[in-house]
């Protein structure tokens, strides 16, 4: 089964996101607040949506995603930015049920895309992505502004907005 998660599902969303970054290597990088978490996610402006997966009641899965915008299609599209299925459920249709979900949502909102990254070495995923019909986009390099980089070229920034 597939749901959208509440504000209640914050602290499994969170366990959620701690066994991605570990399958990933990448637990040095999770330094979120569970609290502001929740903020972001079900406050009163929700900067992305959550999907759960679950089996006999339990949530074994989630699918973290945002809208985006394509100027040249100019329409929007979503953008998945985690997937991840707990290891003792693989290979039981979660992840495609969650992919699938997705997908129709995009269709639905009249998106024309939905994209993600993956990690080069995660072979076992891009595999599945392929085999739903998934595309590399060898020809284009993801950058990423973050940290003290980040505030760094926001503190030249000189112009004020007008609304």
């Amino acid at each position: 089964m597939i749901r959208v998660a509440s504000a209640d599902d914050t602290k499994v969303i969170c366990e959620l996101i701690r066994g991605l970054a570990e399958y990933e290597r990448l637990t040095h990088a999770v330094v979120f607040d569970e609290d502001q978490m929740r903020a972001f996610l079900f406050g009163p402006r929700p900067y992305a949506e959550v999907l759960l997966a679950e089996e006999d009641g339990q949530v074994v899965g989630f699918a973290l995603f945002f809208h985006n915008f394509s100027t040249f299609q100019g329409r929007p599209g979503i953008y998945l930015e985690d997937i991840f299925v707990r290891p003792e459920y693989r290979g039981r249709g979660h992840g495609k049920a969650l992919l699938s979900t997705i997908a129709r949502l995009a269709v639905e909102r009249g998106c024309g895309r939905v994209e993600w990254s993956v990690l080069n070495w995660n072979e076992p995923s891009i595999a599945f992505y392929r085999s739903l019909g998934a595309v590399p986009l060898d020809e284009w390099t993801t950058y990423r502004l973050s940290g003290d980089n980040l505030r760094a070229l926001a503190a030249t920034s000189t112009t004020a907005l007008q609304t």
